[in-house]
């Protein structure tokens, strides 16, 4: 079988599926059994990072063991891998020269700042420290090209692809969640490489979807769905954390499919829009960003957002996991929930759609506040 592949930046080129190691740290057999299966799906893309507790560790081990019986894809795996920044140069070039040995290979294809998500992240990579240890490293060719992964803001991500020193980033890119799909088209206009971090579970847990999201998608499942999406507008790779070989089913499906939707596609996609419309009548915020900035530094259009999805597509188990995450979360997440309102009314004259924001803040706090979940890693 043919396997697409697409160009990724300066790097070898890479399947439409990346295979994240998040969810595969159970054990040695976990990821054995995993990375085996990623690679008869025909995934050579590898996405890791120290921060992901033992997931090198074990990675490394299964692909010593798969190389040993001579599974692997064409031309070999392609490795990304990441760092946090702030880090020292010393402290820095310890961590890669754990990870190559970890891993047990030669080169890094792609090093990744792990969540530049400040200012002082960026400031970090491209004129302190880590400007010096990215540097030393191409030097010693222990890695190929340097990106990013990014959780901060539209204009903080903006910038850091202006600034001709990242050749590939990984984004939230969501159908569910579509605000970053303009700064994935300038990533790829600039032929920066585009991967979609966890379409599935932060695209709003589309591996156990609502019922009233299954119908609103049908005939197609709202995974497949999302995956199309993301592969018809040009994404380079979407991440698949697998924990299991069944996780594979929908990949395997699309491996080879970054073709423009189908007429059925586009009809679910419509079906779905207008749907969610329908349930949120006069109170569907539309996303535009003309409310801010909230003297009080509220996140109003995320947390509408997550209105619009929980009333809309009844995605209850995602949404109340988001909002609860607000304030707990560093600077991986946004900092202050609805509860923060004021109702100073500063935003009211600023929607163009005369929503009464204060009282659909309130409400949607009442509604998805909860005992919070502990973040996966970090």
């Amino acid at each position: 079988m043919n396997i697409k592949r697409n160009q990724f930046g300066m790097g070898p080129d890479v399947s439409l599926f990346t295979l994240g190691t998040m969810r595969a740290t159970g054990s040695t057999e976990q990821m054995y059994s995993v990375v085996k299966e990623a690679c008869l799906t025909g995934i050579n893309h590898i996405e890791t990072a120290p921060a992901y507790g033992k997931a090198e560790n074990l990675l490394g081990t299964a692909m010593r063991k798969l190389n040993s019986e001579g599974v692997r894809p064409e031309g070999g795996w392609v490795i990304t891998s990441k760092i946090l920044p702030g880090t020292t140069v010393n402290k820095g070039k310890r961590q890669l020269q754990e990870i190559l040995t970890t891993l047990g290979i030669s080169k890094i294809h792609n090093l990744a700042i792990h969540g530049l998500n400040l200012e002082e992240h960026l400031n970090w990579a491209l004129n302190g420290e880590g400007s010096k240890l990215i540097k030393w490293a191409e030097q010693e060719r222990l890695i190929g090209q340097v990106g990013f992964s990014s959780h901060g803001s539209f204009e903080l991500i903006k910038e850091a692809i202006d600034s001709h020193r990242f050749r590939f980033c990984s984004l939230h890119l969501h159908l569910l969640d579509q605000e970053r799909l303009p700064l994935a088209k300038r990533a790829l206009e600039k032929h920066l490489g585009v991967m979609a971090i966890s379409p599935a579970d932060k695209g709003g847990h589309l591996h156990s979807p609502s019922k009233t999201l299954i119908s609103d998608c049908s005939p197609i499942s709202p995974l497949e769905l999302a995956y199309r999406f993301l592969l018809s507008q040009g994404i380079s790779t979407l991440t698949l954390g697998a924990s299991d070989i069944k996780d594979f089913k929908i990949a395997k499906k699309l491996i080879n499919s970054n073709n423009p939707l189908s007429k059925s596609e586009q009809n679910a996609l419509e079906k779905l829009n207008q749907k969610s419309k329908e349930r949120l009548g006069n109170t569907l915020c539309g996303q535009c960003r003309e409310c801010l900035p909230c003297p009080n530094e509220i996140p109003i259009p995320e947390i509408l957002r997550l209105r619009n999805l929980s009333i809309g597509m009844d995605l209850q188990s995602f949404t109340k996991e988001r909002y609860n995450l607000i304030g707990r979360a560093g600077h991986w997440w946004e900092k202050n929930n609805a509860n923060a309102c004021q109702s100073c009314g500063d935003c009211l004259p600023r929607c163009p759609h005369h929503l009464n924001i204060p009282e659909l803040l309130k409400e949607t706090h009442c509604k998805l506040v909860n005992t919070p979940r502990r973040r996966l890693w970090g």
